[in-house]
C-alpha cells in the first residue's frame, strides 16, 4: 500500500488543487513543490496567498518557462496537478481573438509536457475550460487532440470528462474539462487493458463503453446515464507525427472519453441527475455580517446593471469599417436565489453583465469575497491574507474576487482525489 503521493502543483493560483486533495486525504496527498507566476502583474498576489498558507512547501515564484530541466529532475513527484492558463480558450474572449494552443498562454501546456517528460509522474490531474474541446473554431477539437497525442508519445493514457459542478451537488454552474492522466506501465493500465480484452468481440470503437460508463475514474465518482446522449460517439487513431494531427485533424471530441495506445473513444454523456445543487441562498452570508460597501444605492449604478442585464440590439462597426447589428438576449434582472450560482468570472465585482447582482430585502448588492470563496468550495477568508517580504498583509476585495474567478471548484478535485486513493490502495 502506498503511504502517500508526492505532488507538484503547477499554475497553482491560491491552491485550489491542494485544498481539494488535502480534503480528500491530507495524509495521502503531500504537496512538496508548487509554481505560481503571473507575468502580466508586478505584484504576485496569488503566489503570496499560497505562500501564506503553505510556507513549508518549495514554492517557486518564477515563469515556468525559466525553470531549468535540472530543477524538475530533482522533483520525484508521483502526481502533477494544474489548471493551466485558459485565456486563449475562454468564452470571455471573442473567437476573433482565440489562438488556441498557438496562443501566448496556450503554449504553456508544453511546459506541462516538459515536466512530465523529465519527472515521469505516475499521474496528472489537469483542468481547463470546456471550450478547449472545440478549439480552434476553424478546426474543432484539434488543440485537445494534440494534447492527447503528446501524452500518448510520452507513454501515458488520458481519461477526460466535462463536469458541471452544479450537476454534482455543488453551488455553481461551472463547466470545466478535467483530465486524469496515468502512466502506461502502472497496474491500473494493465487492468484497463484486460477489460478491453474482455470486450474484444465488440467492434473496435465500442470496446471502451464499459470503462467510460461504469469502471473509469470519472464514471465511479461522477455517474452518468448509461447511453450516449443523442447517440453521439466518435473514434480516432492518431498518426505517428503530432504535426500531422495538428495540420489534418478532422475528428470529433465529446465531453467524455478515454485515450489509450494512440487512439481515443469519445461519447457525449449526461449526468444521472441524482445530485441536487446547492441554491445561492444557502451560500450567502448572514446579511447582518455583510459590510455596507457591498450594497449599491447609487441609482445610476443600479440602472447600469439593469441595462447590462437587459436585451439589446446595437449597431457596431468592425475594425475594417463594416457596420453590423449586435444582438444580446436579456437575463434575469437579478440572481434567482433558489438556483445554484452562475459561473463566476475574473470580472466579478465590477459593473459587468457577468457580475452576480443580488436583490435582498429590497436592496441591491454584490457578493462578498467570502461568498465567492464558498462558490468555489474554499474555506471562508482563504484569500484574505498574503505574505509579503515576511509580513502578513490583507488582500484587496477586488483581487480576492479575481482569484476566485480564476479558481476551480475544490470539491470536484476532492472527489477525483478520493478515487485515486482507492486506485492506489487496490494494487
Amino acid at each position: 500500500m502506498t503511504k502517500s503521493l508526492k505532488i507538484l502543483e503547477l499554475f497553482a493560483g491560491v491552491g485550489g488543487f491542494r485544498v481539494g486533495l488535502e480534503h480528500a486525504d491530507s495524509d495521502f496527498f503531500k504537496t512538496y513543490w508548487s509554481n505560481q507566476f503571473e507575468p502580466a502583474r508586478k505584484s504576485q498576489d496569488a503566489f503570496q496567498v499560497y505562500d501564506y498558507h503553505y510556507p513549508e512547501t518549495d514554492n517557486i515564484n518564477t515563469d515556468i518557462t525559466k525553470i531549468k530541466d535540472e530543477t524538475f529532475e530533482k522533483m520525484d513527484a508521483d502526481l502533477i496537478v494544474g489548471g493551466f492558463p485558459c485565456q486563449d480558450y475562454s468564452v470571455a474572449r471573442s473567437k476573433k481573438n482565440e489562438m488556441g494552443i498557438q496562443g501566448k498562454k496556450g503554449v504553456l501546456f508544453w511546459e506541462i509536457i516538459r515536466a512530465t517528460r523529465i519527472i515521469k509522474p505516475k499521474y496528472l490531474i489537469l483542468e481547463n475550460v470546456d471550450r478547449l474541446l472545440k478549439a480552434p473554431s476553424k478546426q474543432r477539437g484539434r488543440d485537445f487532440s494534440v494534447m492527447l497525442a503528446s501524452f500518448n508519445q510520452l507513454g501515458y493514457s488520458v481519461e477526460w470528462r466535462v463536469i458541471n459542478a452544479a450537476e454534482y451537488g455543488r453551488r455553481q454552474r461551472r463547466r470545466r474539462v478535467y483530465f486524469f492522466v496515468y502512466r502506461n506501465d502502472l497496474p491500473l493500465a494493465e487492468q484497463i487493458d484486460k477489460n478491453f480484452e474482455n470486450n474484444s468481440s465488440l467492434e473496435e470503437e465500442n470496446r471502451y463503453d464499459e470503462y467510460i460508463f461504469k469502471k473509469g475514474l470519472f464514471a465511479r465518482q461522477f455517474p452518468i446515464q448509461q447511453t450516449p446522449y443523442k447517440g453521439r460517439t466518435a473514434y480516432y487513431i492518431f498518426p505517428e507525427d503530432i504535426v500531422e494531427t495538428s495540420n489534418n485533424f478532422v475528428g470529433k471530441v465529446f465531453n467524455t472519453g478515454v485515450m489509450r495506445h494512440g487512439r481515443y473513444f469519445t461519447i457525449d454523456t449526461k449526468p444521472t441527475g441524482d445530485e441536487k445543487p446547492i441554491p445561492l441562498k444557502d451560500t450567502l452570508q448572514d446579511e447582518n455580517k455583510v459590510d455596507d460597501s457591498f450594497y449599491v444605492n447609487d441609482p445610476e449604478k443600479i440602472a447600469k446593471f439593469a441595462y447590462l442585464r437587459g436585451p439589446k440590439k446595437l449597431e457596431r462597426t468592425s475594425s475594417d469599417g463594416h457596420k453590423y447589428n449586435y444582438a444580446e438576449g436579456g437575463m434575469s434582472p437579478y440572481e434567482d436565489l433558489s438556483l445554484p450560482s452562475r459561473t463566476m468570472l475574473t470580472s466579478e465585482g465590477s459593473v459587468n453583465r457577468s457580475t452576480h447582482w443580488l436583490k435582498i430585502n429590497d436592496r441591491y448588492r454584490l457578493i462578498t469575497p467570502i461568498e465567492a470563496e464558498r462558490l468555489q468550495d474554499f474555506p471562508d477568508d482563504w484569500t484574505k491574507y498574503k505574505i509579503v517580504d515576511g509580513e502578513v498583509k490583507e488582500v484587496t476585495d477586488r483581487m480576492r474576487m479575481f482569484f476566485m474567478g480564476n479558481a476551480l471548484v475544490t470539491t470536484i478535485i476532492e472527489r477525483i482525489g478520493k478515487e485515486i486513493t482507492k486506485i492506489e490502495n487496490s494494487f
